[in-house]
């Protein structure tokens, strides 16, 4: 019983959590990380909600990086800047 406790707490923390942060993203950080989102209407906001409640440990530290756009180095990226040097 009390494992099934601790699970029901750390899973109602994560989303109390991950709902505050939610809130606050759609409102001021999700246009912040995609110049897009800047425009967007409160219909898309509505709809972005449960995806940042439940991925709020993956986008705080890009909000608070200031929301640079990660530059991953795959092959692609790699050909196509090798062929821009030459």
């Amino acid at each position: 019983m009390l494992v099934a406790q601790i699970i029901v707490w750390v899973a109602t923390a994560y989303l109390g959590l991950g709902l505050l942060f939610g809130v606050a993203f759609v409102i001021a950080g999700a246009g912040r990380l995609d110049p897009h989102a800047k425009a967007g209407t409160w219909g898309f906001r509505v709809l972005i909600l449960p995806g940042a409640t439940l991925l709020w440990p993956i986008l705080l530290p890009r909000w608070l990086s200031g929301g640079r756009q990660p530059l991953e180095r795959n092959a692609h990226r790699v050909e196509a800047g090798e062929r821009g040097t030459r």
